[in-house]
């Protein structure tokens, strides 16, 4: 068995007292190393490959711990895509030759509902996801922090059950029907959480972007991109608020174009970070409606322009009163190491 060393220990502290946005550290950052070997497609015929990759991924991190400067923390990483609830009410799942898998509807419309039910959780692909955590931890040592899997919100994953065309006209014309579903993937998503925390504990890290957390929950919200801030509010802030209540706070991924909703995702209750992956021109107007109220950890989406510094000029939107996480690319272990320390100044003209 492995305890906790010091150095991760440090770097888990420092993230819960960034997560609160009164604190005085108001700026972290990671790296991702893209020499590092990729990691095999999460499909069924390669799972022992996947437990091996995530072996010596967390091997390698331990092992950068001691020569990189950053906030990064090893972890086990039981990766999936975001197929594995939806799966779990029966949808087929979509294995592309070199690409994530994505689920298929296992409904059509309305009518599929009269023979849809709530699986039990360790009858389903979800139950393999604990095996598979479990058996890279007992590698690697029992105390390790472990990844949270992939997990959409419940309305995200619905819209994946239920044919999507179909059920963005049907949050209009069957609301009930609509909200049923919802509901139902809420109480699947509740169980596993449960299960998933009970197991592995409270300290985990969020599958995207890449951060610590310390208890809540961390999902995505994609599909708000799709329909209005008042249909969010009907149909998706109520379960989020009630899973954000029942595990003590949430963080959230939305790398849809949904700019119109921002003054309703705001109103998730124990909101404590946001990741927005946007243009940079929207991530500088993000900074300024989410506000100090909550961590930061912005993402570039659809900006060609080549990164010479660590700290581009849309960072500046985020002011020394926001609390900032970045995740920066570099090719190699020197290059990282060359960046770190740019960046290091940069935290210290933060503060």
């Amino acid at each position: 068995m492995v305890v906790i060393n010091s150095e991760v220990r440090k770097r888990l502290d420092n993230w819960a007292t960034f997560m609160d946005p009164k604190s005085n550290v108001n700026f972290m950052y990671t790296f991702d190393i893209k020499s590092d070997p990729p990691r095999p497609w999460p499909f069924p015929e390669n799972v022992e490959s996947r437990i091996e990759w995530a072996v010596k991924a967390y091997d390698r991190g331990m092992e950068r711990i001691q020569w990189l400067d950053d906030a990064y923390v090893p972890s086990v990483m039981p990766y999936t895509g975001t197929e594995i609830v939806a799966q779990a009410f029966g949808s087929p799942v979509h294995y592309p030759e070199n690409n994530m898998p994505f689920a298929l509807p296992a409904i059509r419309d309305v009518t599929g509902m009269k023979k849809l039910k709530k699986p039990d959780l360790f009858s389903t692909n979800l139950g393999e996801l604990f095996e598979i955590a479990g058996r890279i931890r007992n590698r690697v040592g029992h105390d390790a922090i472990v990844m949270l899997p992939d997990v959409q919100s419940p309305l995200d994953s619905a819209s994946l059950i239920w044919e999507k065309a179909d059920f963005l006209m049907s949050m209009i014309d069957e609301p009930k029907a609509i909200m049923e579903l919802i509901n139902m993937v809420e109480e699947l998503l509740t169980e596993f959480l449960d299960a998933w925390f009970k197991e592995f504990g409270t300290e985990y890290i969020a599958h995207c972007p890449y951060y610590p957390m310390r208890g809540g929950f961390t999902f995505s919200e994609d599909e708000v991109g799709e329909f209005s801030a008042e249909m969010f509010e009907e149909f998706s802030l109520p379960s989020i608020n009630r899973m954000s209540k029942r595990y003590g706070g949430c963080a959230f991924h939305c790398c849809a174009y949904a700019r119109h909703a921002w003054e309703s995702l705001r109103r998730i209750e124990g909101l404590r970070l946001v990741n927005i992956c946007q243009p940079t021109e929207l991530l500088e107007e993000s900074a300024r409606i989410f506000g100090k109220e909550v961590c930061h950890m912005p993402s570039i989406a659809l900006d060609d322009r080549p990164q010479q510094h660590p700290i581009p000029n849309w960072v500046k939107a985020y002011g020394k009163d926001l609390h900032l996480a970045l995740n920066v690319s570099a090719n190699d272990k020197d290059e990282a190491i060359h960046l770190a320390a740019q960046l290091k100044d940069y935290s210290l003209s933060r503060e």
